[in-house]
């Protein structure tokens, strides 16, 4: 097969269960033993010297993860690698196995596909260096090479995630100077019967928070009570009742997989998104005035707005979790400090953490506030949110998408500055964003083109009731006379 195919960015995803029809399985034995030759031979191209390469490797809840780890185990095994095989474990945990002192890895494997259906599975590859880059995706994809195999590997049984929850407990105590910091308050966590059940009772319960409430704490790969995804509206509404129902003072939401994270305030309301980036830029604001925030393309004005008026520097670069946290790097290391990078989607990378992207590690921020007496409400009282806020994903029906994309949106930037009333913004990065006045819908609009697939997703936003299908009705026009895009929903909405 065409193993590049498996490839997502800087991940591996492939339908590993059959039982989807139209979703043939393509993350075989074959597939999985292919990629684990390619991935010693990177990591020994990585390592150097001599000496057999150390690897911890750890799952999520997928059903198919078992039978993957035990495929990857053993051929990685055959060349020669000592694997120890951590069991259910998050994403962020396999990346620490590799800077925690007495272990050290040399490099870490997490098999996930995040939020993706029951039926997909995928890997994430690591070393001390942080993940696996696009470039070195590719790089392991094209599979062991000359490498062969070679004696003295193995497979054994590990533990780190004990490991890890006593980390996050320490980080707690240490801001608040209590053992049990957290006693008279509720916290609620939504594992979307993910990997995130042990956040509840490794880490808030020992602090002496009260979890009662918790739910879907249990892995269960079949994920049969909603999406385990902080940016799915019944994935929210679900930790939204459990706070109100239990009268919680926090609730907590994860990924399948924890490299993600949003949140539910003791009122009911949501933090995921531009409320979420603008919790975590308060807090680190006040401990590092000045700094830059990174985050994707499609935040909102008045974030741009608080972060600001905190003296901070936003800059607004693209969309996908590697762009963010790479920019974040590439500032730091040219004398520009940047201390968060965040993408709305919930993957939240800090420069005290590595730049990891852990959804554990922010919402134990969120805890520390709380374990020091501090309001979270309070610290976003100020976010301007838009009245109407609305994301339409444009499908590409020719068949080079890329090519008709940027011949869109390089048509879109010429007619975007003659249109009176608009304005292209200057500080972008990404696809088309125009800023609208008051006469023209009071709010702005950001079309791109879609990474890997062929959508022009189009973000609009208005400061007014009403202003969105201004803003539709200004772009109307424009889409309309496009060929090759399917500008159905944004006509109707301009009605």
């Amino acid at each position: 097969m065409d193993y590049a195919k498996l490839q997502n960015g800087s991940d591996i995803r492939g339908v590993a269960m059959p039982g989807v029809e139209g979703e043939d399985v393509n993350l075989t034995r074959q597939a999985v033993e292919h990629i684990a030759g390619g991935f010693i031979r990177w990591l020994r191209g990585k390592r150097g010297g001599e000496g057999p390469l150390r690897v911890a490797m750890g799952r999520d809840s997928r059903l198919s993860g078992e039978e993957i780890a035990g495929w990857m185990g053993a051929a990685m095994a055959q060349r020669g690698a000592l694997v120890t095989d951590m069991g259910l474990a998050t994403t962020p945990a396999m990346f620490m196995t590799t800077v925690t002192e007495g272990y050290a890895f040399d490099g870490a494997v997490m098999i996930t596909a995040s939020h993706l259906p029951w039926n997909r599975n995928g890997l994430k590859f690591f070393t001390a260096a942080g993940g696996a880059e696009s470039s070195d995706i590719k790089d392991i994809l094209a599979g062991p090479g000359e490498d062969v195999p070679a004696a003295g590997g193995k497979v054994e049984r590990g533990e780190f995630m004990g490991v890890y929850a006593a980390m996050l407990r320490d980080k707690v105590r240490a801001a608040a100077g209590k053992e049990r910091p957290l006693e008279g308050c509720r916290i609620v966590v939504d594992a979307g019967n993910g990997a995130g059940g042990f956040y509840a009772s490794d880490v808030l319960s020992p602090l002496g928070a009260d979890v009662t409430g918790s739910v879907y704490l249990e892995p269960d790969g079949h994920f049969p009570n909603h999406v385990p995804n902080p940016e799915d509206g019944a994935a929210m509404d679900s930790i939204r009742a459990a706070v109100l129902e239990s009268g919680a003072d926090l609730g907590i939401i994860f990924d399948t997989d924890v490299d993600r994270a949003g949140a539910v305030l003791r009122s009911g309301e949501e933090l995921n998104r531009n409320r979420l980036i603008a919790l975590i830029a308060a807090i680190v604001l006040r401990e590092h005035p000045g700094t830059t925030i990174v985050t994707d393309s499609v935040t909102s004005t008045g974030l741009a707005e608080f972060i600001a008026r905190r003296g901070g520097v936003h800059r607004r670069f693209r969309r996908g979790y590697r762009n963010v946290i790479n920019e974040g790097l590439r500032l730091n290391a040219l004398g520009q400090d940047c201390q968060l990078a965040i993408e709305t989607s919930g993957h939240a990378a800090m420069k005290e953490n590595y730049f990891l992207d852990d959804g554990a590690y922010l919402v134990t921020r969120f805890v520390i506030e709380m374990a020091c007496g501090r309001s979270l409400e309070s610290l976003v009282t100020d976010l301007a949110e838009p009245a109407e806020s609305r994301e339409f994903r444009m499908r590409i029906t020719e068949p080079d998408f890329k090519v008709a994309g940027e011949r869109v949106l390089a048509a879109l930037e010429r007619y975007a500055a003659a249109q009176p009333g608009w304005s292209v913004a200057p500080d972008n990065f990404e696809g088309v964003r125009v800023n609208l006045d008051a006469g023209h819908g009071s709010g702005w609009f950001l079309l791109r083109l879609s990474l890997h697939d062929p959508i022009l997703p189009l973000n609009v936003e208005s400061d007014v009731s009403g202003g969105l299908r201004r803003i539709a009705r200004e772009l109307a026009p424009f889409m309309a006379e496009q060929q090759g895009v399917d500008v159905s929903a944004l006509l109707e909405c301009a009605l």
